[in-house]
């Protein structure tokens, strides 16, 4: 079930597009007001010390960027 009211979908695609960049915009801007739960700090803790902790984990961009294009 959608929560999104009718006239929303009856807007063409673009329209719908613009709204949502604008929507996603308006929550960056507010994100200060987001609390995270003693979970989520804790888990966002346990993933930046796994990448401390993975020296062979990241790759120089000119290396990504061979693999990519197949040089």
């Amino acid at each position: 079930m959608s929560m999104l009211p009718s006239e929303l979908r009856q807007l063409p695609i673009p329209d719908r597009l613009t709204l949502v960049g604008e929507l996603w915009n308006s929550i960056a801007e507010d994100q200060q007001q987001l609390e995270l739960t003693d979970e989520q700090k804790a888990e966002l803790d346990r993933r930046l010390l796994a990448r401390k902790n993975r020296t062979d984990a990241a790759s120089p961009w000119s290396e990504v960027k061979q693999r990519i294009l197949g040089q």
